[in-house]
């Protein structure tokens, strides 16, 4: 059995269709169909049930599940391995955060890499999904909480400030009231933030107008009027329309994690950003009277 065989006989078994299958190992519908097609005959078992609803894995093809999890994981290894001894300052580089980190805190980094190292692709992934490292899916993430997943390499970057915003025109609203004013909160479906709660406690009669997964469309909205949000510093002081207000305390602030997988510890176009990385950002605070690092 050959090592693509088995890429396609998970990739369906993940995804449930030919054409996810297709698209998340960048190949044509037809030959997921037909390479899989060729592994059943080939092996002389119906490895998944074709449905209405997509393909479920047959009692025999989950039998034969935990093994081509074995090869693959034996696979990722050794490409790891060999990626982590490459010498050569080129290649592509896969940056994982949340939309705001890239968006308001990378840029200097990636401004100062692309500059030194111009045979370098550089690939930046946002959004709240975390890519998996183990399998290459980014070589390098940024987080606000510790990495779990074994064999990765972290780093405590710095701490993240927080504050509260306002559209520049609005009033400022009262403590302990928040009588007339709306909240801008994170979203209930991604889990509990402390944002939240705190913003309930210190505007106990705000009613929510918005919620969303996504810093910069809260930014965005507060800019426009609908109510007050809690930003990180770097998002917030660099978003025109809405202004910092001093309410004598802050949100809970976030440390911000670094990590990557300990087989690409000596990639060089990784360790060359890691190094820029710690240089623009490690341990600062983001004040906004000091500016961005």
């Amino acid at each position: 059995m050959e090592w693509s065989d088995v890429r396609i006989f998970l990739a369906v078994a993940r995804t449930g269709t030919l054409g996810a299958a297709a698209r998340l190992l960048h190949v044509s519908h037809p030959t997921i169909g037909r390479r899989l097609r060729a592994l059943e005959e080939a092996t002389g078992q119906v490895l998944f049930q074709r449905t209405a609803d997509g393909f479920v894995l047959t009692e025999e093809g989950m039998g034969v599940l935990p093994l081509a999890e074995q090869i693959e994981e034996g696979a990722l290894a050794m490409e790891r391995r060999l990626a982590g001894k490459q010498r050569t300052l080129d290649g592509i580089l896969r940056i994982t955060s949340a939309d705001w980190f890239g968006a308001y805190v990378l840029p200097p980094v990636l401004a100062e890499y692309a500059a030194s190292y111009p045979l370098v692709e550089i690939e930046v992934l946002t959004g709240t999904r975390l890519f998996n490292l183990a399998q290459r899916e980014a070589d390098i993430a940024f987080r606000i909480v510790p990495f779990e997943e074994q064999d990765i390499v972290q780093r405590r970057l710095l701490r993240m400030r927080y504050g509260v915003y306002v559209a520049t025109a609005s009033p400022d609203p009262v403590i302990g009231d928040g009588s007339g004013i709306r909240l801008i909160t994170p979203d209930t479906f991604s889990g509990t933030f402390p944002d939240t709660a705190w913003l309930k406690e210190m505007f106990p009669n705000a009613g929510v107008v918005l919620q969303s997964n996504n810093r910069s469309i809260k930014a965005q909205m507060c800019a426009m009027g609908m109510g007050i949000a809690v930003l990180p510093r770097p998002l917030g002081d660099q978003v025109n329309g809405i202004r910092l207000l001093e309410l004598g305390v802050e949100p809970s602030h976030r440390e911000i994690w670094m990590g990557y997988h300990r087989d690409l510890r000596r990639l060089n176009r990784l360790r060359a950003f890691v190094d820029l990385a710690v240089k623009h950002l490690a341990n600062a605070t983001f004040d906004a009277s000091a500016g961005l690092p």
